[in-house]
């Protein structure tokens, strides 16, 4: 009898178990001194809340995090320490915001 032979796989597969995803670092200016006093201020005036009027408030905690939010983005020339262009957002809100102002600006590439 005729003994059959095994061919090795012509397609291999890649691991991508071993594909490493840089950690998120924040922007050297919401490590500032300048923006750290501006925060302080506005939690200190505004309470340590969120302000975003979607927000359902489901995530919201005592004592929770607040992120300083910038209304108008830096990247799109908005002031970075005018306390008019922050707004405290939890977490969750802070997340749909940047992913909303993302995926707009994925559509609009060329």
């Amino acid at each position: 009898m005729a003994k059959l032979k095994m061919m090795a796989p012509v397609i291999r597969t890649m691991d991508t178990r071993t594909v490493k995803v840089a950690p998120k670092t924040a922007e050297p200016f919401y490590l500032s001194p300048e923006w750290r006093k501006l925060m302080a201020e506005i939690i200190a005036e505004r309470g340590r809340r969120c302000e975003d009027p979607q927000c359902d408030g489901n995530t919201h905690r005592p004592g929770m995090r607040v992120f300083g939010d910038h209304v108008i983005e830096l990247r799109d020339g908005g002031a970075p320490l005018d306390k008019r262009n922050i707004m405290l957002r939890c977490g969750a809100s802070h997340t749909k915001k940047t992913l909303a102002e993302r995926a707009k600006r994925m559509a609009a590439r060329p």
